[in-house]
């Protein structure tokens, strides 16, 4: 038969089109839009360096202490969390951070790690020193 003696025809791609008119510029066309953000369960979140006061409501040491952890959270709100602790009504913080007397005040970096612990009474402008020395602030 002839037809097995042919070879059989190649298939033939579309040939190539010539390149379409370039369309006219419009926002859409000449800018990428960002990948869009993961669902926020897949991120993690962003962690401030904490600032915790182990104290206890009825302490007098600490009861000055409180307008000066008001002043640190207005003074840093996004940059610094401010913490209190009251060992009295929660006795088990006081293990948690390893607190024998009160107030005590322990500093975080953003990793969590703990960087500097005072006892005692402490004002807002040695605070402020020792968080920028420590770099948690600039």
């Amino acid at each position: 038969p002839a037809d097995a003696a042919q070879p059989a025809e190649p298939i033939l791609e579309q040939p190539a089109r010539a390149p379409a008119a370039p369309a006219a510029k419009t926002p859409q066309a000449t800018e990428q839009k960002p990948p869009p953000a993961p669902p926020a369960e897949e991120s993690k979140p962003r962690q401030l360096p904490r600032f915790v006061e182990v104290g206890a409501d009825s302490c007098i040491p600490c009861k000055m202490l409180k307008p000066v952890l008001d002043e640190l959270r207005s003074a840093y709100p996004g940059r610094l969390q401010i913490e209190f602790a009251d060992v009295w009504k929660h006795p088990d913080l006081g293990d948690k951070y390893q607190v024998r007397t009160i107030p005590t005040q322990v500093i975080y970096d953003a990793e969590g790690n703990e960087v500097f612990r005072h006892i005692g009474y402490w004002p807002k402008e040695e605070i402020d020193q020792k968080l920028k020395e420590l770099g948690i602030l600039d």
